[in-house]
């Protein structure tokens, strides 16, 4: 299973054969080259979506058109893609699973917002979701944009995921002293990712403080384009 950063909380994930897009915003990512965009997208089997913001959606549903695979995400905006898009997706809601091919995604809550902007001010478009992406032995817990949550506590007694890839970047989303406390409050993780940091200077810029606050937990600071071997 290898996983590798695109920079800000986007991801690319190959587990159980398939090549997952996780949130993958190109147009305007300061962490991502151009040149480094094919690499990227390489062989996508599928997009998984957390929620409508423009540096999680903004490059959707062309993406899905021009990869010609579906997008999994949450039901009321996968519907209204569908119908006026014309992309294919795979729409479900919090609590349900589903089977993408041997690798089974969990849609659980987050806490955040889910909005586009229009020329009519911002509409809200679907609701904000994390997931429990289970294949290959391991269970990953993605927790999309987030604050700490005590619903955690309910992920971990019913997934037990082993590794955790968690928002830490502050100010839109848990700091890396909030990720560090639902880790080691809620959760049994061998593997911390941390994201949505570094990005622009009002995130914070290093994860040592997660790191030192989870002594025997291996956190790794992600380097873009660089996989990780989990």
């Amino acid at each position: 299973m290898k996983l590798t950063w695109l920079g800000h909380a986007s991801f690319r994930l190959e587990i159980g054969g398939l090549v997952l897009l996780i949130d993958p915003w190109l147009t305007g990512n300061p962490m991502l080259e151009p040149d480094q965009h094919k690499a990227a997208l390489s062989g996508a089997t599928h997009i998984v979506l957390t929620h409508a913001h423009f540096d999680h959606a903004g490059d959707l549903p062309r993406l899905s058109k021009e990869l010609g695979v579906p997008v999994v995400g949450q039901f009321d905006l996968m519907s209204h893609w569908e119908e006026h898009a014309g992309i294919e997706t795979v729409g479900f809601n919090k609590g349900g699973t589903v089977d993408l091919g041997g690798v089974m995604l969990t849609m659980v809550n987050a806490v955040h917002s889910s909005s586009v902007g229009t020329e009519n001010g911002p509409q809200v478009m679907g609701t904000e979701c994390g997931y429990m992406i289970a294949g290959e032995g391991h269970t990953i817990y993605l927790s999309g944009d987030t604050d700490v949550m005590a619903d955690m506590k309910v992920f971990n007694d019913l997934h037990h995921p082993d590794i955790g890839i968690l928002c830490a970047g502050g100010y839109f989303t848990m700091d890396m002293k909030r990720a560090a406390y639902a880790a080691k409050t809620f959760f049994d993780f061998k593997t911390v990712v941390p994201c949505h940091y570094k990005t622009f200077p009002i995130l914070e810029q290093s994860a040592g403080e997660l790191a030192r606050a989870l002594p025997g937990v291996d956190v790794i600071e992600p380097e873009v384009m660089q996989a990780i071997e989990l």
